[in-house]
Order: C-alpha cells, then structure tokens, then sequence
C-alpha cells in the first residue's frame, strides 16, 4: 500500500511539476544553447519601439499590466516591460509568490507574450494587450 501510495504521489508530481515549477518556456526563440554549452539569450528590440523612461522593478506601482516574465542573459526575471531595459527587472518570484504574469517569449521573427509558461496557451503578439494571470 505505501509503494502504491508513493507512485501515485510520484505520478501527480509529474503531472503538475511543468505549471508549478516552470522557469522557461519550453520552445521560447529566445534561448539558444551554443555547442560549447553556453547560453544566449535575446530580448525584445527597443529599435522602432515608443519607449518611455523605465519603471523600476523596486518601484511596485510599475506593475498595473502584471510582471513581464522575461528571459535574460541572468535567468527567467520579472520586468515592468518586455524589453527588460536596466532597472526594470528583478530576479523571479515564479514558484515563490502568486502575482499576475505574462510571459514574453520568441516564435520565428515574432515576439509575443503567453498567459502561461506554455507557447500553446494564450499567446499574442507582444504589440497587442497583455492577459496576464495570477500564477
């Protein structure tokens, strides 16, 4: 009966672990691994883009929109934008703490942002209106 009880734990772990536990978006453009085994890592262009002056990641009215879960050269991060500019981004609280997210992500030549860290769910260009979810 433990045996049985601890494979069916085991077993609902799996199935859960990906929504709980994601630091990336599998599929995400965004992220390359070099052969030598390093990573590189691509944020939104801010060339052509309406930028006004950024909002500090510390500063916590900046986040009307939800976090910008955002992929950069220091990891997954939490950003009042998608272009992850300097301050605008703090390490992540993903797993740690609910809060409305959005996750920016790479597809081909276009940026979009998900409502989840899953590109088959809920994923628009990055120039449309967010649908962040507390998560």
């Amino acid at each position: 009966m433990k045996v049985t009880l601890l494979i069916a734990l085991g077993v609902l772990a799996l199935v859960h672990l990906p929504e709980t536990r994601a630091q990336f978006v599998k599929g995400n453009e965004a992220v390359t691994v070099a052969a030598d085994g390093s990573r590189q890592v691509e944020t939104p262009p801010t060339t052509g883009a309406l930028l006004a002056k950024p909002c500090r990641a510390a500063d916590g009215a900046c986040t009307g929109g939800g976090w910008k879960m955002v992929e950069t050269k220091d990891g997954l991060m939490e950003c009042t934008e998608v272009y992850a500019r300097p301050t605008t981004c703090r390490n992540s609280t993903y797993g740690s703490e609910k809060r409305a997210r959005v996750w920016v992500v790479k597809s081909g030549a276009e940026w979009k942002h998900c409502s989840y860290p899953d590109m088959s769910k809920g994923c628009t260009s990055i120039k449309s209106l967010p649908s962040p979810v507390v998560q």
